[in-house]
């Protein structure tokens, strides 16, 4: 006989005690489009098991599509997004209960969608850029969790106005993200926020070697690397950013295994990124980078139900 003693925590015959995971080991895959319109969808992929077949879990409140996630190891928040102009408001999943329909949180501090978010993985969530319908933003707004009801404050902004890109951290002090394009010029900058310093403009750093948009990011605490994307059409290639020297220009690492858009990326931060979804024919396709052998082109694995692009990930314990 086992009792649960907490999340994770188990204890088992003959008194051993199972301790929860250090780790994420699932990532949730939220909202987004399908063919049947914008959707409330969540998938949940199952890392130890990645090449089943994701399992569909509890809907977000309401549909929406590029929106942007982040969050903890017990919880993902699912922020702003268009349904079909842009909107601000906040989904949270519980991911020990995750087939439960989200609930609603407090708004973002205005209406956006392409945005970006990273997290500290304890106590903040950073919402960055995107596009109002009108106007191109440097905002970035915060979510403390404990508060989340509260309406997210506005901290220093972006280096420049940017959407469309994706961010990695480090899970405790900095997150890295790409801007994305700025109307219609493409960007390669990178800014990074200190998170103990948010009031201050996100700092540039080292570009990517070209521009890119609607592109994903996956990292573990030293690296992260930036997948897909378009830059005329859509691309494969990838490259990694080395946080120690994150002022040199990102490195080409192996690609993945097509042209990709529109994705989303989930990690278990220490040795993979999965890179799922995006535009047909990729939709539906699952690709996992692994860290450690990163030159290797991205290795197929298990796939979504009916797919999905426009939409975001988050990773925590299942």
């Amino acid at each position: 006989m086992a009792i649960e003693i907490g999340p994770g925590w188990t204890i088992g015959g003959g008194i051993s005690i199972v301790q929860p995971p250090s780790g994420p080991t699932a990532g949730w895959y939220v909202g987004g489009f399908l063919n049947t319109g914008i959707v409330t969808t969540v998938n949940r992929i199952t890392f130890a098991t990645d090449t089943a077949t994701a399992s569909v879990r509890g809907p977000l409140s309401i549909a929406k599509q590029y929106e942007s996630a982040t969050g903890t190891l017990t919880a993902g928040w699912v922020a702003a997004g268009a349904n079909p102009s842009a909107i601000s408001s906040v989904d949270r999943i519980t991911f020990a209960t995750d087939t439960a329909t989200a609930s609603a949180r407090g708004p973002l501090s205005s209406a956006r969608y392409s945005l970006t978010a990273t997290s500290d993985n304890t106590t903040y969530g950073w919402f960055i850029g995107g596009f109002s319908g009108s106007a191109t933003l440097a905002t970035i707004d915060r979510i403390t969790f404990a508060t989340d009801t509260a309406t997210a404050s506005v901290r220093g902004p972006m280096s420049a106005v940017g959407y469309n890109g994706a961010a990695s951290t480090d899970g405790t002090t900095y997150g890295w993200f790409n801007l994305g394009r700025n109307d219609s010029v493409l960007l390669s900058s990178v800014n990074r926020i200190t998170y103990a310093t948010d009031t201050a403009t996100a700092s540039l750093r080292g570009p990517l070697t070209g521009t890119r948009y609607k592109n994903s990011a996956t990292g573990n605490t030293t690296d992260g690397w930036y997948a897909g994307g378009r830059r005329g059409s859509a691309l494969s290639s990838v490259e990694r950013i080395t946080y120690a020297t994150d002022t040199a220009t990102a490195s080409v690492r192996g690609p993945l295994l097509s042209g990709v858009e529109t994705a989303a990326a989930s990690t278990d931060s220490t040795t993979y990124g999965w890179i799922g979804g995006g535009q047909p024919p990729t939709n539906s396709v699952i690709q996992r980078i692994t860290y450690a052998t990163d030159t290797a082109t991205a290795s197929s694995r298990g796939n979504f139900v009916g797919g999905g692009q426009n939409w975001a990930a988050t990773s925590g314990i299942q």
